[in-house]
């Protein structure tokens, strides 16, 4: 995508990329502005939001050297955003649709161990976010810090325990576990419950996982 492009005409391309541009403050009702003109408008650096953007959409796509050039602070802010994001939009949804599926079979077993096993997954994403907001991306800005003020001898506080290759794994170990959630309700689920419901939940937890993994890219990558 460029910069000259409408905005609306990305959107009819590729609708999975609402929540991003949201994260961005952009909000529909835009007209046929092009993406340059609104980022101008709202004071969005028009070349972060166009990678990003571009990013999510081609899981091939990265442009380091152009990453390279950008705020990390810019970086880092988007990051948090998303992070938000999932605790207050996708975590409640997601919870919200497995209680309408739960009651729409009311006294099945399985189903409830269904929620055990969402509660787990949730800790664990929790902890991982939690983590990075509180640790990672405060330590992040430290190195940026000593690095632009000359100051190498410095040194950051607050230190995180995890390396950058733990957090690739911890990564892999939400998205495994989301999988496992997906299969449950695929292969497992004999409960008389509501197809409609059922299938809602589950187009959801495949967003989210497609969300997700994007976002983990970009984390690892930078």
């Amino acid at each position: 995508y460029k910069l000259s492009q409408k905005l609306a005409d990305i959107i009819h391309h590729d609708h999975q990329l609402l929540p991003v541009i949201n994260r961005f403050g952009i909000r529909l009702g835009f007209g046929d502005q092009s993406v340059e003109e609104i980022c101008k408008s709202l004071n969005i650096n028009a070349g972060f939001f166009i990678e990003i953007m571009n990013t999510y959409h081609d899981p091939e796509y990265f442009p380091r050297e152009k990453f390279l050039d950008f705020p990390l602070p810019l970086i880092v802010e988007y990051l948090k955003k998303t992070h938000h994001y999932y605790y207050t939009w996708y975590i409640p949804e997601i919870e919200k649709q497995l209680n309408e599926l739960i009651a729409s079979a009311p006294g099945e077993n399985k189903l409830s161990l269904l929620t055990r096993f969402y509660l787990k997954f949730r800790q664990e994403l929790h902890e991982h976010l939690q983590f990075e907001d509180k640790y990672t991306f405060p330590y992040a800005l430290q190195l940026q810090s000593i690095y632009e003020n000359n100051s190498q001898n410095a040194l950051p506080q607050n230190k995180p325990e995890k390396s950058i290759s733990d957090y690739e794994e911890e990564h892999g170990d939400v998205d495994t576990k989301l999988l496992d959630l997906q299969n449950i309700i695929i292969k497992y689920l004999h409960a008389d419950y509501d197809d409609n419901k059922c299938n809602t939940l589950l187009t959801t937890l495949y967003n989210f996982e497609d969300d997700l993994r994007d976002h983990a890219r970009i984390e690892d990558k930078i």
